[in-house]
């Protein structure tokens, strides 16, 4: 076997952070595929949506991966530091961090969290677990410390697999040189994790998605040569597929059924015409997004047999989508044109046209990462808010409150 991967210098590592996919490229709208964006006034009642950027946090260098967890925002940059904020200090001290370190070589690619562990992937190649440790001082929670607990692959699972000369794999455009099949030797560019916890999925620039078992954090199993180029997203449903999308235009579908020892690949999805640079599930998983270079969200929905169907596509963006969330009946963009655009679905519509709630200006460079969560119900009005944090290549962290009336 051998990894079909190309290696750039550390002088080349800025430009493949921004590019996000090796072919980095804005490309027309999909002519091909409908569009589900409304353009009636029956979804007039959308526009009394209301938006506003209620806290920036300006970093030194360039936003690559949020997460949320509870009353603290992760984030990860360029720089290799991760830092944890407290939103609740947002209002009177939004640029106190409460911890940041400083690891393994380039971007922090992404970052997931279950229970008091901290996962995140590096432009290193490597994926490192952190415990959380939460103290309090007073009445606030500022004590939060991170202590590495591993760096994946572990040093036993690379002891006893080295042993065994049949784990052993090529890696092809380096001459000689050869290392486990458990190894990523490239960029790990996503991670997700299993409904339950269990497991660790990851994919990397190097064509591969590995599983690893959270529990002794040893590796179970790697699909080599998953697709035909880089991996840039992956996104797992609480029934457990498994969704990756490439920069060679592909997004691939995988499962692993009762009694099966391996994910088995169940479909492939061809219809963008460019990098698929994000993936997004709606909650019950019944409804998959994804961006691309070619501007376009494309929306499938699964069909009576299982399989996903493209319904159309949501257009608006003038460049690139580089990242995708999902909360309620909303889904936000973000793309190279520096804008974040939130659509809204009538699920009433037979056709569930989608109409954009708004676009969100302020940043100076491309958006690069999105959270989106629900923060409270007033009844009196009807009215629900969201909370939307974005990451930009600008260095700033954007947190941005909705207000939206229910339908």
């Amino acid at each position: 076997m051998e990894y079909q991967i190309s290696f750039s210098s550390d002088s080349n590592n800025l430009q493949k952070e921004f590019a996000t996919t090796r072919s980095f490229s804005s490309q027309h709208s999909l002519a091909s595929v409908p569009s589900l964006n409304s353009n009636s006034n029956s979804n007039s009642q959308f526009l009394n949506s209301s938006f506003t950027c209620i806290t920036t946090l300006k970093l030194h260098t360039y936003i690559s991966s949020l997460t949320l967890a509870g009353n603290f925002l992760y984030t990860g940059s360029s720089s290799k530091e991760i830092t944890s904020w407290n939103i609740t200090h947002f209002h009177s001290h939004p640029q106190e961090s409460i911890n940041t370190i400083v690891s393994g070589n380039g971007a922090v690619k992404s970052i997931v969290i279950h229970s008091d562990r901290l996962f995140t992937a590096h432009q290193d190649n490597k994926i490192r677990i952190w415990k959380i440790t939460i103290t309090n001082d007073g009445e606030l929670q500022q004590q939060h410390k991170f202590t590495r607990l591993a760096t994946l692959p572990t040093f036993t699972n690379r002891f006893t697999s080295i042993l065994n000369p049949k784990n052993h794999v090529k890696i092809r455009f380096r001459r000689h040189k050869k290392c486990t099949w458990i190894h990523h030797v490239d960029t790990v560019s996503s991670l997700a994790l299993s409904k339950d916890g269990t497991l660790l999925y990851s994919v990397s620039w190097d064509r591969t998605i590995k599983v690893w078992k959270t529990k002794d954090l040893t590796c179970l199993e790697s699909v080599q040569t998953a697709h035909d180029d880089a991996i840039n997203a992956i996104t797992v449903s609480n029934d457990g597929y498994v969704y990756t999308g490439s920069a060679d235009k592909k997004i691939k579908v995988w499962k692993k059924e009762k009694g099966d020892k391996n994910h088995s690949l169940i479909d492939t999805l061809e219809k963008h015409r460019s990098g698929v640079n994000a993936l997004a599930l709606n909650s019950d998983g019944s409804v998959l997004y994804s961006g691309a270079c070619d501007r376009s969200i494309l929306v499938y929905k699964r069909g009576e047999n299982g399989n996903l169907v493209v319904m159309g596509a949501l257009r608006g963006h003038t460049k690139s989508i580089l990242c995708l969330a999902v909360v309620s009946d909303l889904v936000c963009s973000g793309s190279e044109d520096k804008t974040i655009r939130i659509w809204r679905s009538n699920s009433n519509n037979v056709d569930r046209e989608y109409c954009c709630l708004g676009v969100l200006e302020g940043h100076r460079g491309p958006i690069k990462c999105l959270i989106a969560v629900f923060d409270q119900f007033d009844e009196q009005s009807s009215e629900a808010t969201f909370l939307i944090y974005s990451g930009s290549l600008d260095c700033d962290v954007k947190v941005w409150k909705m207000f939206l009336p229910l339908l």
